[in-house]
């Protein structure tokens, strides 16, 4: 699955095999939107962790989004997900 554009945002959603998985996975988002200095929303629980990025000051869909999607692919890929 791929991110998607979904009310102004960029989506993706994991489907996780635990807990576990998803919150390992939500920690791994934290080097790379530190970074950035991109903070994404996160949704998570047992069997799928959502990631929502955004620009909230421009309103929609960056630059800055499609960077931190792109690291975040490159951070999550070792979840082979």
């Amino acid at each position: 699955m791929s991110w998607t554009e979904s009310d102004g945002k960029l989506v993706r959603t994991f489907r996780t095999p635990d807990f576990l998985t998803a919150y390992r996975l939500v920690g791994a988002v934290v080097g790379p939107a530190e970074a950035l200095n991109h903070h994404p929303d996160i949704a998570f629980g047992w069997g799928y962790v959502r990631i929502a990025l955004t620009t909230h000051d421009a309103g929609g869909i960056t630059e800055l989004d499609h960077r931190l999607a792109k690291a975040l692919d490159v951070a999550l890929k070792p979840f082979e997900l």
